[in-house]
């Protein structure tokens, strides 16, 4: 009787497991967007003065209060210098005397952060209002025409993060039987077709960003082949399970903290320190610099990607023997 109630028992056990699991994982998914991105508050907005005119500290106070957080102040004696940290993506916005020295003008940076420009645009009128002090908004370095709200980048980056650690599931699923060295460069490929198509479709296809097709291709290759290797060394470390921790370190955490739907100074901190950190937003990173700031990409955001690669790949070839079933001599 035990042995015929045994397969009936296990048949039920993995639905029974993965009910609650994905109940959780749908609210988690729900949670961290919201979190993230419902209520943007600036905690420390970098921004530059050029001058002393007796109009810009009253401003600036005001703006301070109104937005409940602390402006950081960078002074600059002209503003080709303040442009020129602007470039380096130091500051969000360049506060300087208005036209023949009367009240004040504020350029916004739509494309070091568009969160980040709303939030100023927003709050401005009321600061000035309340200083005394007429006000000119202008906007330094706008957005693309075909991504008016910024959020384009973070949505081809989402697209080559869950493509990538899916398309290594489909690998784990349809061909098990490849070895590691085939498997590594299958990823490779499909990388690679996979980041073209992205940026074919969003530049080529629907004018959405004019991109810089080469670094760009690049860029999505390489998060979709780091991508998929984390979910590798997860699938070698949990086997059926890998989904959660790749889930979890790329969406619920990954995502939502990349800077790419809400800029890294709005947002709940430290959200915004850890996701410098995570493939998804070093790729909006890197993006993001190639795209609206050409001739000022940093190394930094590619060290991220290349290093979780490689944690990946060593994880992967070192842990590989595991999941292959001992034969007794």
């Amino acid at each position: 009787m035990n042995a015929e109630r045994e397969p009936a028992r296990s048949r039920f056990l993995p639905a029974f497991v993965l009910i609650p699991i994905l109940a959780a994982m749908a609210g988690l998914f729900a949670g961290s967007y919201s979190f993230a991105m419902a209520h943007p508050t600036p905690h420390r907005v970098p921004i530059g003065v050029v001058d002393e005119a007796p109009a810009v500290d009253p401003f600036l106070t005001r703006l301070d209060a109104g937005l409940s957080t602390q402006l950081e102040e960078h002074r600059f004696a002209t503003r080709d210098a303040a442009v020129a940290a602007v470039e380096r993506q130091h500051i969000f916005a360049v506060l300087q005397a208005g036209p023949g020295g009367r009240g004040v003008t504020l350029e916004l940076v739509p494309a070091a952060g568009a969160s980040v420009a709303r939030v100023l645009a927003a709050a401005a009128p009321g600061a000035a209002a309340q200083a005394g002090v007429p006000l000119t908004v202008t906007s330094l370095k706008p957005l693309q025409p075909g991504d008016p709200q910024g959020l384009a980048i973070f949505y081809i980056t989402l697209a080559a993060i869950i493509i990538g650690f899916v398309g290594s599931g489909q690998l784990s699923l349809h061909a098990p039987a490849l070895r590691p060295l085939e498997r590594i460069a299958a990823i490779v490929a499909f990388s690679v077709l996979g980041g073209f198509a992205i940026c074919a479709v969003v530049d080529w296809g629907l004018h959405v960003l004019r991109l810089p097709f080469w670094e760009s291709w690049g860029i999505l290759t390489l998060t979709m082949v780091t991508s998929a290797l984390v979910f590798t060394m997860f699938h070698i470390l949990c086997g059926r399970w890998a989904i959660l921790p790749t889930w979890a370190l790329m969406v619920l955490l990954g995502n939502p903290s990349s800077g790419g739907a809400v800029s890294w100074p709005l947002l709940p901190q430290p959200l915004g320190a850890i996701g410098r950190w995570l493939p998804p937003g070093a790729s909006v990173n890197a993006q993001h610099n190639a795209i609206y700031f050409y001739g000022h990409q940093y190394a930094f955001p590619f060290l991220v990607l290349i290093g979780w690669a490689l944690l990946a790949v060593v994880v992967f070839w070192t842990w590989r023997y595991r999941s292959r079933p001992r034969t007794s001599s």
